[in-house]
């Protein structure tokens, strides 16, 4: 209906926003930046993503967030208020587990991260290192020497968001990688997260530098990959020219809803804004173009006075 022109909800016919409502079944939505800002709710978001709930429309939340199991996000949405289910729930860190185990991986794995990878391996019976400050307490020489040493069970880095991403980590996941057998997996590429008045740095960040490093290329199991949510597509849970993808950010949430066949809805209470859309317009590169979404909305809860 409004295919790739970004067209501001806001300045059309009610009749004619009743009539894009109607024509999706199922609502897939990014979490930060569209539905809260860390713990903090967006205006509108609870009463929006329940209403669609309630006018019969399957809700999916889609996040790119490593740090939390699927369980611990499921509580973190109830206890603001969302009515979602477990089945409801789509995340990195679960999407990284499942995609090892259905890899039949027996080996153990090297991460870069935080509890919520290392948990969704347990719950899967995957073998990982352990989370948390990796530092060099003396020079580079002494620590090659004496505290540095290959795990032979390795067959898999995995690299998601860390807070205590150190110099250390890097020796180690290069290292594992430098055995081309070695899988390399980023949970996502997102660069920074939205933060008013400051830059925080993404998993993508993290994911660079070992790149870098590493000299290869990782496998992104996150948006906008189509394998965080070809399951639902696989298995017939939604019709992709009838379900709708929501996002702040378009290189990621609005390209996995291009790259899937959705309709997509980008909201500004995150990354990307009208003037960055504006850009990509201009612009004669064709992969730009991609990022361009079908609709807009300052913010998700101006949808309610239309349903």
């Amino acid at each position: 209906m409004y295919k790739q022109t970004c067209t501001n909800l806001l300045e059309q016919p009610p009749e004619k926003v009743k009539e894009w409502l109607n024509g999706f079944d199922a609502v897939i939505t990014d979490c930060d930046g569209v539905l809260w800002v860390y713990s903090n709710v967006i205006e509108g978001a609870v009463d929006t993503m329940n209403r669609f709930k309630t006018i019969g429309k399957k809700i999916f939340f889609c996040t790119n967030n490593s740090t939390k199991t699927r369980q611990q996000l499921l509580e973190k949405s109830h206890s603001m208020g969302f009515d979602i289910t477990a089945d409801g729930m789509i995340s990195s860190a679960h999407s990284t587990a499942a995609y090892l185990k259905a890899r039949n991986f027996q080996k153990k794995v090297y991460v870069i991260g935080a509890g919520g990878i290392t948990g969704e391996l347990d719950a899967v019976g995957i073998k990982h290192s352990d989370v948390g400050p990796d530092v060099m307490t003396s020079t580079l020489a002494d620590y090659l020497a004496t505290s540095f040493s290959k795990d032979p069970e390795i067959g898999a880095v995995v690299v998601g968001f860390d807070e205590h991403f150190s110099f250390c980590k890097m020796i180690k996941a290069a290292s594992y990688l430098d055995n081309p057998e070695c899988l390399f997996i980023a949970t996502n590429t997102d660069e920074r997260f939205p933060m008013p008045g400051m830059v925080i740095p993404g998993s993508g960040s993290f994911v660079r530098a070992v790149q870098t490093c590493a000299e290869r290329e990782p496998f992104v199991i996150g948006k906008p990959n189509p394998s965080i949510c070809e399951w639902l597509i696989n298995e017939g849970t939604i019709d992709p020219a009838r379900t709708l993808m929501i996002g702040d950010r378009c290189n990621t949430d609005i390209l996995l809803g291009y790259n899937c066949g959705f309709q997509t809805l980008l909201v500004g209470t995150g990354i990307h804004k009208l003037n960055d859309v504006e850009a990509w317009k201009q612009s004669d590169d064709p992969e730009q173009k991609k990022l361009i979404p079908d609709v807009f909305l300052p913010k998700l809860g101006d949808l309610l006075p239309f349903m």
